[in-house]
């Protein structure tokens, strides 16, 4: 079966940090991660990596993608210059296709109203309020958090991040992921085994 590609905005000072166990075990899964910048110029990141992006924010369609992932980083609280990718997330869910947002982005979506109706999380309760969104009662103190095709975490939360963004997919059944998790967050020393005797078994 061909699989969509995953999709992965990416913007000067993104945060490095936040997207890479989600992108690198979805590569192994056999998904082609693409990126995807405002202009379709390079962008930078807060660790100082330049990636060359292979789409402009312009030629991304939610019918070609099967994931919209958003990173954060500060920008996301400087203006409204990344206004245009939270729009984007707006597409992609009206249209079905999942989003997954970290840290800054999910105060992104919410000056976009997406959280308002959704269960979510973030970098925190009062960070999110400061955005003015009328989400609140929604917000949930988890490290990750799945409501219908929207993921949202906290800039702390990359590893939960990634196995929400697996179970989402139905990259992986529940006991590779359980392992999975174990393994890159709790570093569990049984988990390795335990996760490459599941893959196996798959």
């Amino acid at each position: 079966m061909t699989r969509k590609p995953v999709h992965l905005v990416l913007f000067d000072t993104f945060a490095d940090w936040e997207t890479g166990h989600t992108t690198a075990h979805l590569a192994l899964a056999g998904y082609e991660v693409l990126t995807v910048t405002p202009d379709g110029e390079p962008a930078t990141s807060i660790g100082g990596l330049r990636v060359l992006p292979d789409l402009a924010l312009a030629d991304l369609r939610p019918e070609g993608s099967a994931l919209l992932i958003l990173p954060g980083g500060t920008r996301w609280d400087e203006g409204d210059d990344l206004a245009p990718l939270a729009r984007t997330a707006r597409a992609f869910l009206d249209a079905g296709v999942p989003v997954a947002a970290i840290c800054g982005a999910t105060a992104g979506l919410a000056r976009e109203g997406l959280l308002d109706e959704r269960a979510h999380t973030g970098a925190a309760a009062p960070y999110l309020a400061l955005t003015g969104y009328a989400g609140g009662e929604r917000y949930v103190e988890a490290d990750a958090v799945t409501d219908g095709p929207l993921v949202t975490a906290g800039p702390t939360e990359p590893v939960a991040f990634a196995r929400e963004v697996f179970r989402l997919l139905g990259v992986h059944d529940d006991r590779v992921n359980d392992a999975w998790y174990r393994l890159f967050h709790d570093s569990d020393p049984e988990a390795y085994a335990e996760y490459e005797t599941a893959l196996a078994a798959r």
